[in-house]
């Protein structure tokens, strides 16, 4: 089984930025996915049903984003540490949520929820104005 949890959450004001991280683990993690694409969702505090895409990035380093955030966040990976990143600067009130982090044993990113085989448990991001 496979194993993610996300770190690096908390409060922030308008216009600052924080960095996540996003640690993977379990015995088969380097089998099933360490050319996987990983990714960052969100979940905002008024739309509970859903988790919203934020960025991804594939085994090769290939990364794509949402409008939202494109210029402001940048998403990384380590794959010799098992570990995903999401800096976030200039960050805005609209940015505050639940962070995820999710893998996938596919190689390609995609932007919905049921193309990822794995989640974290969420880390909680608020940006005061």
């Amino acid at each position: 089984q496979v194993q993610l949890a996300e770190s690096g959450g908390g409060l922030v004001q308008a216009g600052g930025s924080l960095r996540l991280s996003c640690a993977a683990s379990g015995r088969t993690f380097g089998r099933t996915l360490e050319r996987g694409v990983m990714a960052w969702f969100r979940q905002a505090p008024r739309n509970e049903r859903e988790r919203v895409f934020v960025a991804a990035v594939e085994g090769d380093g290939f990364t794509s984003y949402a409008d939202s955030v494109k210029g402001r966040f940048i998403i990384s990976r380590d794959n010799a540490k098992n570990t995903m990143y999401l800096e976030m600067n200039s960050l805005k009130p609209d940015d505050t949520a639940i962070y995820y982090c999710a893998a996938a044993r596919g190689f390609y990113s995609s932007t919905f929820e049921r193309d990822y085989d794995f989640w974290g448990l969420g880390t909680q991001v608020t940006v005061s104005s």
